[in-house]
């Protein structure tokens, strides 16, 4: 493990003809500015295909496809780490968002994918992928405990809170979201840092596609809700560093006890509801 991680956030997307060169160039501006690891927005080597209801069977690939090729291969040749993504099919032929996490050797190091999926105008995402129903967990790589979430799964501050508590000192977030909806998002981001005691790093796809108003800038919160790199740029670092999470842990409100049992039996109590159910009457 070290003390600091230096994470490059990339404000790009590669899926044109000219994407694999162009990542290979984003990621040597990265390892140029001092990066170890490099964090691509959400489905960064595809279009935003939910922009409509079709799916298309050529968007999905299986374990170890060629986009996941593609990018272990450059992460491997520029020497630097690299969480980049796809869409997975599996044996069952079940799609799911995912976030591909690889070593500055190429190496496989991780895969989590998304919970909380969208299914509005824009953001048709339920009919290119499902939910998957694995807990997320961190993972120790590159000298820190990482932790995952994508886009969505932010605004449910579960999986934040038990990241956290399973030791996460960093989390994760490529997403793709609207420029009107930032503040709204910014006000998570500080909730779930604050709360997770971790910190919390998200970087956005570009701009427009297919006329969807994507944008926004490129975020990065310490464990205590300051928010230290907030930037349209391309290519922005940010050094991460292990002593601000156990200060947040010792200090209010990370040192509080985590009733995990009582927790448990509280959701219990509470049936599974999909996207669009309404609550339950009182």
């Amino acid at each position: 493990m070290q003390d600091t991680l230096a994470i490059a956030l990339i404000r790009d997307v590669f899926h044109d003809d000219t994407g694999r060169d162009r990542l290979r160039q984003r990621l040597h501006e990265a390892r140029e500015a001092g990066a170890e690891l490099a964090m691509l927005p959400e489905l960064a080597v595809l279009p935003w295909v939910p922009a409509t209801r079709a799916p298309r069977d050529e968007d999905a690939e299986p374990p170890g496809g060629p986009r996941h090729t593609m990018q272990a291969e450059l992460a491997a040749e520029v020497g630097i780490g690299l969480l980049g993504g796809a869409i997975v099919r599996n044996d069952a032929g079940q799609r799911h968002n995912t976030a591909l996490l690889f070593g500055p050797d190429g190496s496989f190091l991780h895969a989590y994918r998304k919970i909380h999926i969208p299914d509005e105008p824009g953001f048709w995402e339920a009919d290119h992928y499902e939910s998957d129903p694995t807990p997320p967990r961190p993972v120790d790589a590159l000298g820190m405990r990482l932790g995952f979430q994508i886009c969505s799964d932010n605004n449910r501050p579960f999986g934040c809170h038990i990241l956290g508590a399973q030791g996460a000192e960093v989390i994760l977030n490529p997403r793709a979201t609207e420029p009107g909806t930032y503040p709204k998002w910014r006000a998570i981001w500080q909730a779930n840092a604050i709360t997770s005691s971790a910190w919390i790093l998200s970087v956005n796809r570009p701009g427009p596609e297919a006329g969807v108003p994507i944008g926004g800038p490129s975020i990065a919160v310490a464990p205590d809700g300051t928010v230290v790199l907030e930037t349209e740029d391309e290519v922005a670092v940010v050094t991460v560093d292990r002593q601000a999470v156990l200060k947040a842990r010792e200090d209010y409100p990370g040192y509080l006890a985590l009733p995990t049992d009582l927790y448990a039996r509280a959701w219990a109590t509470v049936d599974p509801r999909p996207a669009h159910a309404p609550l339950p009457s009182a």
